[in-house]
């Protein structure tokens, strides 16, 4: 009865961190698309220069 409990309990595990591994990959992608925007849509300072449009 232990090993199979271990088992389901393994296997539980396993399918937890592959659904979050996915939702980081999404979670990922969607920084990757607000940030190829952000950089694509930068405005411009008064002096014609493009400027960054964050503060690193």
């Amino acid at each position: 009865m232990v090993p199979l409990l271990l088992v389901l309990l393994l296997a539980l595990l396993l399918f937890g961190a592959g659904f979050a591994v996915k939702i980081l990959w999404w979670v990922a992608i969607i920084v990757l698309v607000v940030w190829l925007v952000g950089f694509v849509a930068r405005g411009t300072h008064s002096s014609g220069s493009r400027h960054r449009w964050y503060r690193w």
